[in-house]
């Protein structure tokens, strides 16, 4: 693979747009309203290609195509019923809430609802939550920038091991995001994103259309995969019917549900982005604007990995041919050891520090699954594509890895520095401190982005790191907003449990073909699951149930808050939102309807 001219100078353009909302930004970060809620300012369709473009990380444009390479097309319930209910339910129910109690952050809302305690940990669990998102971006366009040998010249030139590379390409990634970040805030953030979908839909769409017109079309691909990686439903019977090992009580429960819902109804990350707006009909739509393009995302993402593990998997090959004197002529095409132990052209994953292979249990291979939508652009992309196609992936990363940094400078800022070490400060110091957190938050992602290095689809990763989080604080919430009796000790007793639930699930269990350690398995094996996925949705019933149990238990005995101060919290307390004078197609409740039917359609074609 050798970038030409062309592909650097789109690179680069997109660079420097990056940088220049940053700078273009800075004069108008005048207090930290403005820096952290983007003034409230932001129209609904801005902040929702936003909602969605923060979640178009690494995770989301690498790790499903990752997920659609190991996994089939059932990776698709990650935008079905992981996502479009969750977000229309979050638009028409939830919003009210976060809007109306003016909260600054998640966890500043479950001060409000509940007590301190409950605020103060869900802080700190999401502000860990944000640093491991971020470094698993890191770690995506280190890889990205191995595999495309940038720095190869410059390393081998000074005698510097080919393995440094991928600290060096963190730390620049790092220094790119700090700068914006630091300078525009929230606000640039957003702009950003915006720009970065666009970038990610023109960068992605032509590939898979090349892709498809090579493998035959839809039914080519369908022909040269096993039957049950293109079909979202059949399988779910039962675990071993699918590639990935989940059953449909797994499934629904565990990613539907709790995961699912989790994320999108409770991770600030996205919540921030419709708090921006300037009024509670804005912030209602955000979500529901999100989830038009959201629905059809699986197009985008997903095919390519499906199409990179369906093509055949280069071997080296030897051609003998007589040359016109007559001479015997031997021409050896040499294939690289990883890529002809890999599958199609999904390569045999190497260790980015070590540079030696990595194996599973039984001593396989393992597969790179995370370079399966990288490999596809190489091998796909011509100049001038390639170079679009690659400053899509580059976006993505910046997007994921921006995203989890304004969120973390949020959350440390209004909820752990403000509430516990200086209550009385000015506005101009908090706005200081949430410029000194965003450095802190990304020298904290550089040390998690080498913890991804143990996985070989960064979906696993991420997914385990939201059954810690999100699934159980999901709980607290349904509880919280759905039933008045919910008291401050018992949200706190319940998240407490829920988490506890979740690492003893992780260290109980292992996927077959891990070892002990950040797979699972740290304490004893008493369970293997077929995949990490499975490991994960089930980890996430764990530690849903075990929060939903005590936080009803110890509420029941402990004393509730009076009915006075849950207005506006509490569904049944809290008056139906109002909608202004709005066109009914715009109106949160007609465009709820609308998605719901397109996703109904969505979901039985590709049952």
């Amino acid at each position: 693979m050798e970038l030409k001219s062309v592909d650097w100078l789109i690179m680069l353009l997109y660079f420097a747009f990056v940088l220049g909302i940053g700078f273009a930004l800075k004069r108008y970060m005048k207090t930290s309203k403005d820096f952290f809620q983007a003034g409230r300012a932001l129209p609904a369709w801005i902040c929702g290609l936003a909602f969605i473009s923060a979640n178009l990380g690494a995770q989301e444009v690498l790790g499903m195509g990752a997920s659609g390479a190991k996994y089939g097309l059932e990776t698709a319930h990650f935008y079905g019923i992981g996502a479009i209910p969750a977000m229309i339910f979050v638009g028409i129910f939830m919003m009210p809430f976060y809007y109306g109690s003016k909260a600054r952050s998640v966890p500043e809302f479950l001060r409000l609802r509940f007590d301190e305690k409950t605020r103060a940990f869900n802080a700190c669990t999401f502000a860990v939550m944000t640093v491991f998102s971020s470094g698993i971006s890191m770690y995506a366009m280190a890889r990205l920038i191995q595999i495309l040998h940038v720095f190869d010249s410059i390393f081998l030139s000074h005698g510097w091991p080919l393995q440094g590379i991928f600290t060096v390409s963190i730390v620049i990634s790092a220094i790119i995001v700090l700068v914006y970040i630091f300078l525009g805030g929230l606000t640039s953030a957003i702009y950003n994103e915006v720009l970065q979908f666009a970038i990610i839909v023109a960068g992605f769409f032509p590939l898979v259309f090349l892709g498809l017109r090579n493998v035959g079309g839809w039914q080519g691909l369908k022909a040269s995969l096993p039957d049950a990686y293109m079909h979202a439903w059949h399988g779910l019977g039962h675990a071993s019917t699918n590639p990935m090992g989940v059953d449909a009580i797994g499934m629904g429960m565990g990613l539907g549900f709790v995961l699912g819902a989790g994320y999108w109804c409770t991770d600030f990350l996205v919540i921030q982005r419709a708090m921006a707006t300037p009024d509670m009909d804005s912030a209602r739509r955000v979500p529901l604007i999100a989830a038009i393009p959201k629905m059809f995302f699986p197009f985008l993402v997903i095919v390519p990995g499906l199409i990179a593990i369906s093509l055949p998997t280069p071997h080296t090959t030897e051609t003998v041919t007589r040359g016109a004197d007559g001479a015997i002529i031997h021409n050896i095409q040499v294939v690289a050891p990883q890529i002809e132990q890999g599958k199609g052209i999904v390569p045999a994953k190497m260790n980015p520090v070590t540079g030696k292979p990595m194996l599973t249990a039984s001593g396989r291979p393992l597969l790179d699954y995370d370079m399966a939508t990288p490999n596809m652009l190489l091998h796909y992309f011509p100049t001038g594509l390639l170079g679009l196609g690659l400053t899509a992936l580059l976006a993505s990363f910046m997007s994921g890895m921006a995203g989890n940094v304004t969120a973390f400078n949020t959350v440390f800022t209004y909820d752990i520095y403000q509430s516990y070490i200086n209550k009385r400060a000015s506005d101009h110091h908090y706005l200081v401190i949430g410029r000194w957190a965003t450095v802190v938050g990304i020298l904290l992602s550089i040390g998690t982005a080498y913890g991804a290095i143990a996985f070989n689809n960064i979906m696993d990763t991420l997914q385990l790191v939201f059954s810690f989080v999100n699934a159980p604080l999901f709980a607290t919430f349904l509880l919280g907003m759905f039933w008045k009796r919910t008291t401050g000790h018992g949200a706190f007793a319940g998240l407490i449990a829920g988490t506890s639930a979740a690492m003893l699930h992780h260290g109980l269990t292992l996927p077959i073909e891990a070892t002990p350690g950040i797979h699972g398995g740290w304490l004893a094996v008493i369970h293997h699951y077929p995949s990490d996925m499975a490991q994960n949705f089930w980890g996430a019933i764990f530690a849903f149930s075990a929060n939903f149990i005590v936080t009803i238990l110890v509420s029941l005995v402990t004393k509730p808050k009076p009915d006075s101060e849950l207005v506006g919290l509490v569904h049944s307390l809290t008056p139906k939102p109002e909608t202004g004078p709005i066109i009914w197609w715009k109106r949160p409740e007609t465009l709820a309807v609308g998605i719901l039917v397109v996703f109904v359609a969505l979901s039985i074609f590709f049952a």
